[in-house]
């Protein structure tokens, strides 16, 4: 049951009326989302927020004349007329306005990682609670043809068995080696530095920190955070699990030195109440020419069961073990990486008020899952799940 408040309703949409969205953060990633739903129809632009006048024009481009521009989220979420938002800022931006955008009567979808610490994951928790409006997380393996259809055919049905190890990986990842372009010494004019930092270190113009903040703690949580989020949800969808008990980790720069605060080789291990053991690895030393690899292997008692992000032959592959299933050696086409599902689903849900398949629950165990991991790797130690995690 939620509180009935004024703000909590927002326009109930119709079979056949238009969503009418507003884009908060529209740099690639935000103006990728852009084209993807405009591929799906059923939607409309009309308010595109950045910090940074050129990215603001870009999107506007994208979105079309009808959309307003802004520099200040608050004035898009104040907007009576807007029906959802698409959070697509830096990370450490996605849980306060998604907070804000929920309270303020409109549903969302929000990048991953949703959040980076689980009181801003609770907050975001009790808000979709309270408000009833549907909240999205942009863990797009949810959606990929490959991992649901691996996860029907082999493990909802109990032919892969008791799974002992599930391992992830997400290698070669070019956004870790990203540097900024030339000539940006100087802040441009139309950029608002001071916002985009928001909450976090209030430190000088740094072109490196906004071109590629994916190697920064604060605003990206690095490989942990930022990439790991990715593949270990889709072993939390795979498995249908929730916290972890203890989560351990290992890594170090060992190559990139200088220009980040956060590994370059990250490993992790995430052990479940259910006994399954989790691990995870990440390396950006072989970016940008050798292929980015990013998945999921079980190993349990009926066999193997591989998915992979990034292929368009083979996407997934079961290998029996003989003793324990009658099930025949299979592979299955693979689709790449796209949101494009994930995106439909949402859209589907603003109309039907149904759950969607990355709904904030699932999305705060996966983040504080990636979180625990952090702070096992900060403090050198084995982080222990803590009660007041829970939802």
């Amino acid at each position: 049951m939620f509180l009935a408040t004024a703000t909590s309703y927002g326009r109930i949409l119709g079979a056949n009326d238009r969503a009418r969205i507003g884009v908060i953060g529209t740099g690639g990633r935000g103006q990728y989302l852009m084209k993807e739903s405009l591929k799906l129809g059923g939607m409309e632009f009309v308010a595109i927020c950045d910090v940074y006048d050129v990215r603001r024009a870009e999107a506007a481009r994208i979105a079309g004349p009808r959309a307003e521009q802004y520099a200040d989220h608050r004035q898009v979420i104040a907007r009576k007329d807007i029906d959802a938002v698409i959070v697509a800022t830096p990370d450490h931006w996605h849980a306060p306005i998604a907070v804000e955008a929920l309270r303020a009567g409109k549903d969302v979808y929000v990048e991953k990682p949703m959040c980076h610490n689980p009181r801003d994951g609770q907050a975001m928790v009790k808000a979709v609670r309270e408000t009833g409006r549907v909240l999205q997380a942009g863990t797009q393996g949810r959606g990929l043809p490959q991992f649901v259809a691996a996860k029907e055919k082999y493990i909802d049905t109990g032919v892969i068995g008791k799974v002992g190890i599930a391992r992830a990986w997400y290698n070669s990842n070019q956004g870790y080696i990203k540097t900024a372009p030339p000539g940006m010494e100087k802040k441009p004019e139309g950029l608002d530095w001071e916002r985009w930092l928001g909450r976090g270190p209030k430190v000088p113009w740094n072109p490196d920190i906004y071109f590629s903040p994916y190697k920064w703690l604060h605003y990206d949580g690095g490989m942990i955070m930022g990439i790991a989020i990715h593949v270990l949800d889709s072993v939390h969808h795979w498995l249908n699990l929730k916290n972890p008990r203890a989560v351990s980790a290992g890594g170090g720069n060992y190559f990139y030195k200088n220009d980040r605060d956060t590994p370059d080789v990250v490993t992790l291990i995430l052990d479940y109440p259910q006994e399954v053991t989790a691990t995870f690895e990440a390396e950006c030393l072989t970016a940008p020419d050798v292929k980015t690899s990013a998945g999921v292997m079980l190993r349990g008692t009926g066999g193997t069961l591989w998915a992979e992000r990034y292929v368009q032959g083979v996407g997934y592959e079961y290998v029996p073990n003989a003793k324990f299933s009658k099930q025949p050696a299979f592979k299955g086409p693979g689709t790449g990486a796209a949101a494009t599902n994930i995106l439909k689903n949402w859209l589907e849900c603003l109309k039907s008020r149904q759950t969607p398949v990355a709904n904030v629950e699932a999305a705060y165990y996966s983040s504080t899952a990636c979180y625990m991991a952090l702070q096992a790797f900060r403090t050198q130690s084995r982080v222990p799940w803590r009660r007041e995690w829970d939802i």
